[in-house]
């Protein structure tokens, strides 16, 4: 296919993500599109900087992947605001900023999102406020034969209120919030890879293990996950990027280095249209 414009796709590492040019996002066209589309398969992470996106055209780029997904903030808690966008605002009097610990987006989820588009137009002043991103296909394939084979048939939980907790959030006897049960291993729906599907913020035990085996198992797989920098890569923001990832199979870790610095960002996610099945 012709390009009017082409883009082009620089590799952020041999694994996992890339930085993409000539393209605004405001205005891309089908082709484009189609373009961006192919690399968001092969390299799970995006980066497009200088760009110039108000909310709404934040939201039209995402609805070009899928419908949006609602935060369980709006959905179960009430919270007020567009409920299609997550605003991530860590102040100086902050006692937490999102996302400090390893995730996948509300993996809580009966059906995760499919993919978190984020957007910072001014970065603390300072630098910092790098996002981390881990491949989940790579961290399962480098796990030794067995324990892949034994992780096959394994299924966990994933329990909003665990993270909910790591924010001192406490529900209220009439609040709920998402839990669901996924497989430990699921299927990547377009490439058919295999991923590791549990996170240190959500997971909170594997069923049909006794509590003491759950919780070695998912230490030891939190601890392979985050541990090796050869299936990661660190991306640093700049004015006006949008960093859009594969939330099925890219685990992210934002990294809060920038105090007494703010650092405000807005996120859109979208939903995917089906429940994680089992490889």
């Amino acid at each position: 296919m012709s390009l009017t414009h082409p883009i082009t796709v620089t590799r952020l590492t041999p694994i996992l993500g890339a930085e993409v040019t000539g393209v605004e996002l405001a205005g891309a066209n089908g082709p484009q599109i189609k373009a961006i589309k192919d690399a968001f398969s092969e390299y799970k992470v995006l980066v497009f900087r200088d760009q110039s996106l108000d909310a709404e055209q934040h939201k039209a780029f995402a609805r070009h992947f899928g419908a949006l997904h609602i935060h369980p903030r709006f959905s179960h808690l009430g919270a007020e605001g567009d409920p299609e966008l997550f605003i991530i605002n860590t102040r100086a009097d902050s006692k937490y900023s999102n996302g400090e610990a390893w995730h996948s987006d509300v993996s809580c989820d009966p059906i995760p999102p499919m993919a978190s588009l984020l957007y910072v137009e001014q970065p603390p002043p300072d630098g910092g406020g790098d996002t981390m991103f881990a491949d989940m296909c790579e961290a399962y394939a480098a796990l030794s034969v067995p324990i892949r084979q034994w992780l096959l048939g394994l299924r966990a939980e994933h329990d909003g209120r665990k993270d909910l907790a790591a924010y001192n959030v406490r529900l209220t006897p009439d609040q709920s919030y998402p839990r669901a049960v996924h497989p430990v291993v699921i299927r990547h729906p377009e490439t058919g890879k295999p991923i590791l599907f549990v996170n240190g913020s959500f997971t909170s035990k594997i069923l049909g293990l006794n509590k003491a085996e759950s919780d070695a198992t998912l230490k030891m797989l939190c601890a392979h996950i985050e541990g090796n920098p050869r299936w990661q890569c660190r991306v640093r923001w700049s004015p006006q990027t949008l960093v859009m990832w594969d939330n099925r199979c890219a685990q992210h870790h934002a990294v809060w280095d920038y105090y007494p610095h703010p650092r405000y960002a807005r996120r859109v996610t979208v939903s995917s249209s089906e429940a994680p099945q089992g490889y």
